[in-house]
């Protein structure tokens, strides 16, 4: 009998950019990674598009993608920072959809609600915007309309699934808590719970609207399992239970679902442990098929109608109280620790929305054609499938003047951030100081400026009074209001912040302009161009304009720029004079107090043009100095003054590496003293990953040097160099078929030939 098997991973990270930047700044926790979006990419997202399967031998027979044999969601708020910052791994996603498409008919790739917010504690309003924008970005990405979509924290109530039927969906998927009665033919109810509901196949949901929305009930005892327990330590014992609970269902579908994550950053080689059984389900062992759910509804549609617990969710008991309660459900971190804190935090976020919906809908009457329909749409231009310009000429009321266009863009960023202070994990956790809560005041505060811009009374003392109802479990942090005047406040940006961090990037870099030319530092949401005259003195006089994304006006000022007297580049100081009038204003650029994640941003930018500086400094050098190296002598096992050629001892093993001639007996001293210095060296890891970078870069060119690559992986493990050639094997396993040389190059990086 063939037993179909859906495997489901939720891949999704809350809106981190910061809002007027639009980049995400580092977050302490996540080092040595800059942001935990970069960490968890590294240690899921990215080996789950290539996981390794192994021989007997632990060599590489396989890099399987397995986007392509499983089903999965990634929220916009991940894929729009993937596209930007790990292009190769959304390829895969993208890839995975449509090769799936064509195996099955319908593709793996479910959507997910826009800011992942928890839809029954949503207004209507932002039930539409969720499923509305996140339908355009799913289609923008994946060129299909999603036939299924994910709930945030799978949170429901028929509201919601009355949004996503509207939105053409079709289909969801639910905890087996989630149900309370089935029935066959709608009349004859029995009540269920998460140990008797047959969870083999797909139910109706019978809607007010009549509209069809089906849902899908996973496996909770092996999900939980695979979540929490240790059943990806070994793919045979994570395959045989699956084969074993397929078996026990006799027909039907098994699925599971998990956070994606699961798979190789909560547990180590977790994906390399679901590559091997989705093999083994691929290849029909035990009479295991793969589907998907969009194929396996086709095939299968509902004979049998479910009620679902109404405002319930996979990860509280609650309901959905973890996202506005003190219910107790939290992730154990501490604890002593309660979440009184999350109904005050609830509530002034909610108050802010209302004024914000009330604000967009009167102050936008003038501005668009269709206020509603304008918000609707502006999803098609945040998924990037909308040039910004056609969307003002079909939306924008006609003839608007160059302010009132950009007040029309600024309500439309409003509503947006104003949505993204609503993602679930603010509330997930059990600390209001946080990082979540502080991000979605971020937002808060972001959206209330752009509300104050465009002729909004102040809602701050509002926002502020129902916050210091929100008391930390920290007593150094105080309240929600004390937390909002010490880490969000100063995370605004003002031109003051702005020209501040541009010219210190600008100089961090060394990339001040010339006289009379410019420089732009810029980031997705917003840029500063520089342009500055000859010295005159200690000063340099120029320019600066301010443009953020969408908007055309400019804010240009008169400037000058004094340079940093000392080692200190937060000694450097300008002044600046608005062009459209008013007084002149100074600034000594460490008197702006930049909040940490900025002044971080600023010194991780400095660190990685130091180190390209240093190394083509030190490249330079070495090249010298190896021809100086002198043959080995008597009872010589090091070089003279070794100490002092420590320094150059990241040029000298690169050039080693890459085969560059030299005299045998100069090598075999110079070989003695790289391998020994480089035990210890501070830099070693750092070479390592710029060898293997350098590597992966070679063999992607057109017409790679397979025997000198060959040499050059030989090399690095005779000088004790262990580089992590996971991007190499990467780029070569895409010039398979391996023959030749290039089976020799295969042969070195693990594969199996």
């Amino acid at each position: 009998m063939e037993r179909a098997l859906c495997i489901h991973g939720h891949f999704y990270q809350p809106p981190r950019e910061d809002p007027w930047l639009g980049r995400i700044l580092p977050e302490g926790s996540a080092a040595p990674s800059r942001h935990w979006n970069e960490r968890i990419c590294r240690e899921s997202y990215a080996p789950l598009a290539r996981a390794r399967r192994l021989d007997g031998s632990g060599r590489i027979v396989e890099l399987l993608n397995c986007y392509e044999w499983m089903s999965f969601n990634a929220g916009p708020t991940l894929l729009s920072w993937m596209a930007r910052s790990a292009p190769d791994t959304y390829a895969r996603l993208l890839e995975a959809d449509r090769k799936s498409q064509k195996r099955l008919g319908h593709g793996n790739a479910l959507g997910q609600v826009y800011h992942h917010v928890i839809m029954p504690l949503a207004s209507d309003l932002d039930k539409e915007l969720e499923v509305a924008w996140a339908v355009d970005d799913f289609t923008a990405r994946f060129g299909r309309a999603p036939e299924g979509m994910w709930l945030a924290e799978t949170a429901v109530d028929t509201p919601s699934l009355e949004a996503l039927a509207a939105a053409g969906l079709r289909f969801t998927v639910l905890a087996p808590s989630q149900a309370v009665a089935v029935s066959r033919d709608g009349t004859d109810w029995q009540g269920v719970d998460a140990g008797s509901l047959d969870i083999r196949r797909p139910y109706n949901v019978i809607l007010p609207s009549g509209r069809p929305m089906a849902v899908f009930f996973y496996h909770g005892p092996l999900s939980q399992a695979v979540a929490f327990d240790r059943l990806l330590a070994d793919g045979e014992q994570f395959f045989n239970r699956l084969s074993g609970a397929a078996a026990a269902f006799d027909g039907g579908l098994l699925s599971l679902a998990t956070d994606g994550e699961t798979y190789g950053h909560h547990f180590k080689f977790g994906e390399m442990a679901l590559a091997y059984a989705l093999d083994q389900a691929r290849s029909g062992r035990d009479g295991l098929t793969l589907t998907n759910y969009a194929a396996y509804l086709a095939d299968n549609p509902p004979t049998h109608s479910v009620r679902i617990r109404e405002a319930s969710a996979w990860s509280c008991a609650h309901g959905v109280e973890r996202w506005r309660s003190d219910c107790g459900c939290t992730n154990g971190e501490h604890p002593g620790y309660n979440q009184k804190w999350r109904a005050p935090l609830r509530n002034a976020l909610n108050l802010l929305k209302s004024r914000l919906d009330a604000h967009f809908f009167a102050a936008g009457q003038p501005l668009f054609k269709d206020p509603h329909e304008a918000l609707v749409a502006y999803g098609q231009v945040l998924a990037g499938s909308l040039d910004p310009e056609v969307y003002a000429e079909k939306r924008f009321a006609k003839g608007l003047s160059t302010a009132k266009r950009g007040a029309a863009w600024k309500l439309l960023s409003m509503e947006a951030w104003g949505l993204a202070s609503f993602a679930s994990c603010a509330w997930f956790f059990d600390e209001i100081s946080r990082l979540e809560p502080v991000n979605a005041l971020t937002f808060a505060l972001r959206a209330m400026e752009l509300a104050r811009a465009t002729g909004m009374a102040d809602p701050e003392p509002e926002v502020t009074a129902l916050l210091a109802e929100a008391r930390s479990n920290d007593p150094a942090m105080g309240t929600g209001r004390d937390i909002w005047d010490t880490m969000v406040r100063p995370r605004r940006e003002t031109p003051k912040t702005l020209v501040t961090q541009a010219f210190m990037t600008l100089a961090l870099e060394e990339r001040l302009p010339a006289a009379g030319a410019s420089a732009v530092a810029d980031w997705p949401g917003v840029a500063v161009t520089v342009a500055l005259d000859a010295a005159e003195g200690e000063v340099r006089p120029g320019t600066v304009s301010i443009r953020y994304t969408l908007e055309t006006a400019t804010e240009d000022f008169a400037v000058t720029y004094r340079p940093a007297r000392t080692a200190d580049p937060f000694d450097a100081c300008a002044t600046m004079i608005p062009a459209a009038g008013g007084a002149e204003e100074g600034l000594c650029f460490r008197d702006v107090g930049l909040p940490v994640n900025k002044r971080q941003s600023l010194a991780d930018a400095f660190a990685r043009h130091a180190e390209d500086v240093f190394f083509e400094d030190v490249l330079a050098r070495a090249a010298t100095g190896r021809k100086l190296v002198t043959e080995l002598q008597e009872a010589q096992h090091t070089l003279n003054l070794a100490p002092l050629w420590l320094h150059l001892w990241p040029g000298l093993i690169w050039q080693d590496v890459f085969d560059l001639p030299l005299p045998e007996k100069r090598a075999a001293l110079l070989r003695l003293f790289l391998m020994d210095a480089g035990r210890d060296s501070p830099v070693k890891a750092a070479l390592e990953a710029r060898l293997a970078a350098e590597t992966a870069r070679l063999i992607s060119r057109p017409d790679p040097d397979a025997p000198k690559l060959t040499r050059l992986v030989a090399r690095a493990a005779d000088l004790d160099l262990h580089p992590d050639w996971w991007a190499a094997q990467n780029a070569l396993w895409e010039r398979r078929p391996f023959s030749g040389k290039m089976a020799d190059l295969a042969r070195a990086l693990g594969f199996a030939v």
